[in-house]
């Protein structure tokens, strides 16, 4: 036999879904941004797995930076199995026009590409592109960029350092270009013709990379730790295709991790909606569960009534939910075209839906079981005499209440890439939802004090605002969330940009100079003077630049597994180093001395602070530092803050010039010019320098600009799913008041109230609301900016005063539209029928 609550409930579900909504609504929100997040996410994941082999080239790399394989090392690497062999060298590329550029070129051997397919235009396939000319001039495909900015067509002859090349061929795409990062356009070539053009030269700045394809049925992660086995001691890069693109596949999980948060915010300011949705909906049944009690019901029926309905209602929510999240990723794919930066393989994936699922779920339980205990609690004499507005006393229902809030918090921590990050975030959000709960709480009280000083509209306003329908309950912590969320983003957008645009250009030079010949220096100093200008010190600075590495530390080799992890870089690879006599300007120095300018006794250096903590270091420490070919035993002498970026001597370790006496170092130049004397001084290096590099930070800051104005534009959208939510929640509040509110309104309307002053009542309240919302959210927003801006990333703190204001403006009317919207309902009866149905 069908047990009477389920009857029960089939009976009422059968009456539609009119009072559910926006608890539908608000779930499906929610899911639909959790599940969107993840399934974008999983297809970029899948979308790099199935092409791993393409990306990375084979089934393992091997890169060793500024220096060739030895005969040895070349030996071990072929005996894995079939290999390709390529180098790749920055340099400056130079039309017959005059024109330059820095550009990456990178040479092949015959037999690349071991997996994937180059793509080019204008020629037949990538061999007939590197053809050479009968002269002996090499072939080159070359990408569109470099094209438009030397004025070349294919077939036109270029310099890349004192090397000739033929642009045979456009290059398109080639398999494993994720992950490899450039400074300028590509010029692929051969193999032979850049180890011929003299780019790889001890102390330059170039690579060599092995791919290899291993024979069939190897596994590329034993393959790998067998190639580490036999070549021990070498300073080698060695990945296999489960890492093809490490940085990629980092970036896919901190951003789906972020999106997915914003997506959980949504889900629990809409849950302030799915409570006020329940709580509107039991106390339209409030006659029907008073006329069951009195007939004999006993608590269990109208509590498993009800949830039976809010149960399927839920499941309702939730699929609605995740169609529109497993869609998503085939939309983005279908407007973004052949534009994504990454693989991507979109299909419906479980998992992610399956936890996007689990999320809504668990928000539904944990905000719709509190009002069902207050419906299943209260006496029949009370219901028949009084709305619901009780307080529900320890039970059943608010245990599991309790039990999906605690659910929600641990599947946030288990799903984040950090335990502590998700902490922090949960700590932040449950903070902000119990200040804007105590906000809207305060704001009820406020007006409740301010409405005897006041009279006429304003004082109805305030009154309502006061009441226990005041939308200042529940739409005040679910709008401010929202604008806490775009105002963190806005302000952080701002601040990064303003970093961009503004202050680096300021404090960082404009062009760098590397590969400047240390016996030329003086030449190279009049060149840059004769189209920039006196070389001022504020605007000029040249520097000796070598490579190193710190190999040991206080007279033992270095151990990474004591190294902090952000810090390793400065120790299990080479780095840049300076020699340098007296202090320079802004030199930063925390602890210890600089040395004399004619210091002339055993070595001693200037470490960054930052890299001295991470091994414990202090002045009077030793290191041991192996550069040009020696190990050199150095007494740490200062420690200085680094501004990596600025216009200085940037470098995380600085020796005196006396340990490198008997070297002839190459330097390096930075210099703040304006764009005209940077293009004038670009062109002029050619005659002279040609080996010179000329880097355009300017040029970088403004790609990096543009990109990040994109990612952000995509960030900013997915917390507006926030801002719906809040939304969302101010309808569900006009909702479920809109009988009282029409009663109100047509009381007023009997008293003699004009109709300009009822709409004036309705916007004073709901305004408020959206003021309220708005300012105590911007103020959330920016306290979460700012550590991410100082201390995250180490950026200048600017506020977007504008883009609040917008924000502020926007929840406002927001509010206050809807407010008018209310009490056109309201009015829009007439008195007689809404006063009679009481």
């Amino acid at each position: 036999m069908t047990p009477l609550s389920l009857r029960f409930a089939a009976r009422e579900l059968r009456s539609g879904v009119k009072g559910f909504r926006i608890f539908l609504a608000c779930l499906a929100v929610g899911v639909a941004a959790i599940a969107a997040a993840a399934s974008t996410a999983e297809a970029f994941r899948q979308g790099l797995a199935s092409q791993a082999r393409e990306i990375l080239g084979g089934d393992l790399s091997v890169t060793i930076a500024q220096q060739e394989f030895t005969p040895a090392q070349q030996a071990a690497i072929g005996h894995m199995g079939h290999t390709a062999y390529a180098a790749a060298a920055q340099a400056m590329a130079q039309a017959p026009s005059g024109e330059r550029r820095l550009v990456q070129l990178r040479g092949v051997d015959a037999a690349y590409p071991l997996s994937g397919a180059v793509q080019v235009s204008g020629a037949p396939n990538l061999r007939a592109a590197l053809q050479s000319s009968p002269d002996g001039v090499a072939g080159a495909a070359v990408e569109p960029a470099l094209l438009d900015r030397l004025g070349l067509k294919l077939g036109d002859r270029f310099l890349v350092g004192n090397t000739p090349f033929i642009a045979r061929a456009v290059l398109v795409s080639e398999p494993d270009r994720i992950g490899r990062f450039s400074l300028g356009p590509r010029v692929l070539t051969t193999l032979t013709a850049v180890e011929g053009s003299g780019l790889l030269q001890p102390g330059g700045l170039y690579s060599e990379t092995a791919r290899i394809v291993l024979p069939p049925g190897a596994d590329p992660g034993k393959a790998s730790k067998t190639l580490r086995t036999a070549l021990p001691g070498a300073d080698l890069d060695i990945r296999d295709r489960g890492d093809a693109a490490p940085g990629a596949r980092k970036l896919i999980d901190r951003l789906e991790y972020f999106l997915a948060f914003i997506g959980l915010a949504a889900l629990l300011a809409g849950g302030l909606g799915v409570f006020g949705a329940v709580s509107a909906y039991l106390e339209t049944r409030r006659d029907s569960i008073a006329t069951l009690k009195a007939l004999g019901a006993d608590g269990a029926l109208i509590r498993n009534l009800y949830l039976i309905q809010i149960g399927v209602l839920a499941v309702l929510g939730v699929a609605i939910g995740l169609v529109v999240g497993a869609a998503t990723p085939f939309l983005i794919g279908l407007l973004a075209g052949t534009d994504l930066p990454i693989p991507a393989l979109f299909a419906v994936y479980p998992a992610p839906l399956a936890k996007a699922g689990l999320f809504g779920l668990l928000a539904a339980a944990a905000f719709s079981l509190e009002p069902l205990a207050r419906a299943r609690s209260t006496s029949p004499a009370a219901l028949f005499r009084s709305p619901l507005t009780n307080r529900a006393g320890f039970s059943l229902e608010i245990v599991g209440a309790i039990l999906a809030g605690a659910g929600l918090a641990a599947l946030t921590i288990a799903t984040a890439p950090t335990p502590i990050m998700a902490c922090v975030m949960i700590a932040a959000v449950a903070a902000s939802l119990g200040l804007l709960w105590a906000l809207g709480r305060g704001a009820v009280w406020l007006a409740g004090r301010l409405r005897r000083f006041t009279q006429g509209p304003v004082k109805l306003g305030l009154a309502n605002l006061a009441g226990p329908r005041s939308a200042a309950r529940t739409a005040t912590p679910a709008i401010g969330l929202g604008v806490a969320l775009l105002g963190a983003i806005v302000l952080i957008q701002s601040s990064l940009l303003d970093q961009i645009r503004t202050v680096a250009p300021k404090a960082a030079p404009a062009v760098v100079f590397t590969e400047i010949p240390g016996d030329r220096a003086a030449a190279f100093d009049a060149a840059v003077a004769k189209d920039a200008g006196p070389l001022t010190p504020d605007r000029y600075l040249r520097l000796p630049f070598a490579t190193g590495r710190i190999t040991g530390v206080k007279g033992a080799p270095v151990d990474r597994h004591n190294i902090r992890e952000d810090q390793r870089w400065a120790y299990d690879k080479d780095i840049s180093l300076s020699a340098i006599g007296p202090e320079p300007a802004g030199a930063g120095v925390v602890a210890g001395h600089w040395w004399p300018a004619n210091y002339a006794g055993p070595p001693l250096a200037a470490l960054d602070s930052d890299v001295a903590k991470a091994a414990d270091l202090h002045p009077g420490d030793h290191i041991t530092v192996e550069a040009l070919g020696r190990d050199l035993d150095v007494r740490v002498a200062a420690l200085r803050k680094v501004d990596f970026g600025g216009f200085g001597a940037d470098f995380a370790l600085v020796l005196d010039p006396a340990a490198f006496d008997g070297a002839s170092l190459h330097s390096i130049a930075m210099a703040k010019m304006s764009r005209p004397q940077e293009e004038a001084l670009t062109r002029d290096l050619g005659h002279d320098f040609p080996a010179v590099n000329v880097i355009s930070v300017r040029e970088a800051l403004e790609t990096a600009a543009a990109l990040f104005d994109r990612l952000a534009l995509a960030v900013r959208g997915a917390a507006a799913v926030a801002g719906l939510a809040g939304v969302l929640v101010l309808a569900g509040s006009i909702a479920a008041g809109a009988g009282a509110r029409a009663r109100e309104a047509a009381t007023l309307k009997v008293l003699g109230a004009e109709r300009a002053q009822i709409l004036t009542a309705y916007l004073v309240e709901y305004g408020a609301v959206g003021v309220i919302a708005g300012l105590v959210g911007a103020g959330l927003g920016a306290a979460a900016a700012w550590p991410v801006v100082v201390k995250v990333f180490e950026a200048h703190w600017s506020v977007d005063w504008a883009g609040l204001l917008a924000l502020i403006v926007g929840a406002a009317l927001l509010t206050g539209g809807g407010g008018l919207i209310a009490a056109l309902q309201a009015l829009s009866k007439r008195p007689a029928p809404v006063l009679r149905s009481e």
